[in-house]
């Protein structure tokens, strides 16, 4: 994967250019949204040039043509999770949509009140707020994991919270703060012990981490396309074939029925059930270029390197002096995400002038205020990298910092 660096990084144009300042562009951004690869762009460009039109009900050429592209990329999908049926795979807006699409449809029809859903403090809202409201509506309780100085679950509290009254346990694969890892595989196992749901927010962690949703015995999975190099507006929930089926909808009207009268209604067969009004044609197909690049890659590359960015950057930055990381500081259990503060500087003071030197970070609280206000600060700045990240990016990053220091009047 090193040996072919210089390769992958061009097939991700921006990555070739240059911002209005003169400074090369140093994207460690990748946990906000990843940049997309040249085939990418080329699928969106044939879509709209060659056969765009309205999916599933057209008879015409260009009708056929785009049904075909989208349900093969749903095909393709269903292969990269391992799901056992392409009806599991549901076409959302992305990993927010989906989240709430579960929280809803099943949280309405399923918790009654005394019933517990088991989160923690390092999720991102869109794992947490939408459970907290169908909570209130229902009157269930929710429950949190506790965290461990360095970051992680805390698996004796878990497996104490878990009880006859859980109902549900959603959980990021991957913190998009701390960069932890879950033991999703442990955790689902004795969720289903205790008779729960397991939810896995795979924003973060499908991009960079292989997942098995049968082998991992996962019930619910969510990611987004712009996470994995695809288009923005597209993600996808996968739920297994039973639930799904005794899940009511979530969003009514064209689409998702299979029959329409004055006095009621009948909703159509998975997935279109999930997927009301036109979806995102074109960004589901090319979400489905973009899951054949990453499965060309291959994980054990992806992996490979970005765990030598890893232990580089954390190397790096635990160097510079006045510098907190936050979250686990073995790489086994950590991705190449890296929130840090620097004592003295603010978060959006540090991310602006390493912008000023071409570096693309991100400053705030990253949708995970619960996690920041354990942490006991009100925000911090975030390097997230990917496999198109080199040693270099590390290095400009470091010297960007130490000119901020020397701004800042902390050097």
């Amino acid at each position: 994967m090193v040996a072919n660096l210089s390769a992958i990084r061009n097939d991700f144009p921006i990555l070739q250019r240059s911002l209005p300042n003169g400074k090369p562009l140093v994207y460690l951004d990748s946990g906000a949204s990843a940049q997309r690869p040249q085939v990418v762009i080329d699928k969106i460009s044939e879509v709209y040039e060659q056969y765009y039109s309205n999916v599933h009900r057209g008879v015409h050429q260009l009708g056929d043509r785009v049904t075909t592209e989208m349900e093969s990329a749903r095909s393709r999908i269903q292969n990269f999770i391992g799901a056992e049926h392409p009806e599991e795979v549901i076409f959302t807006s992305g990993t927010t949509m989906s989240i709430n699409l579960v929280a809803q449809a099943w949280g309405r029809h399923f918790l009654k009140a005394g019933d517990e859903i088991i989160l923690n403090e390092m999720e991102h809202h869109a794992n947490f707020v939408p459970w907290q409201a169908v909570a209130q509506e229902q009157g269930a309780v929710l429950k949190f994991i506790q965290l461990t100085p360095d970051g992680r679950l805390d698996l004796e509290h878990y497996q104490s919270l878990l009880s006859a009254k859980t109902r549900m346990v959603s959980v990021t694969g991957m913190s998009n703060v701390l960069g932890t890892i879950n033991p999703v595989e442990e955790m689902a196992r004795l969720a289903h012990e205790a008779g729960a749901l397991f939810f896995v927010d795979g924003a973060q962690s499908v991009p960079h981490l292989p997942v098995n949703v049968v082998e991992s015995e996962i019930d619910f999975l969510a990611f987004s396309g712009h996470k994995i190099f695809g288009p923005s507006g597209i993600g996808v929930l996968y739920g297994r074939q039973a639930l799904l089926e005794n899940l009511p909808p979530f969003l009514f009207g064209g689409n998702m029925i299979s029959e329409v009268h004055l006095d009621e209604s009948k909703w159509a067969r998975l997935p279109a059930r999930f997927e009301a009004g036109t979806p995102a044609i074109t960004q589901a197909i090319a979400l489905g270029t973009a899951i054949d690049y990453v499965t060309e890659l291959g994980f054990d590359a992806i992996e490979e390197q970005e765990h030598h960015l890893s232990q580089y950057a954390l190397e790096k930055l635990l160097a510079v002096p006045g510098l907190e990381i936050y979250g686990p500081q073995e790489l086994a259990r950590r991705g190449a995400i890296f929130s840090f503060n620097i004592a003295g500087a603010h978060p959006e003071d540090l991310a602006t002038l390493l912008d000023r030197r071409g570096i693309a970070v991100r400053h705030g609280h990253h949708c995970t205020m619960p996690l920041h206000q354990h942490l006991q600060i009100p925000a911090s700045v975030r390097a997230s990298l990917c496999f198109y990240n080199t040693t270099e990016d590390i290095d400009a990053l470091i010297e960007a910092i130490d000119f901020a220091r020397q701004r800042l009047r902390l050097a």
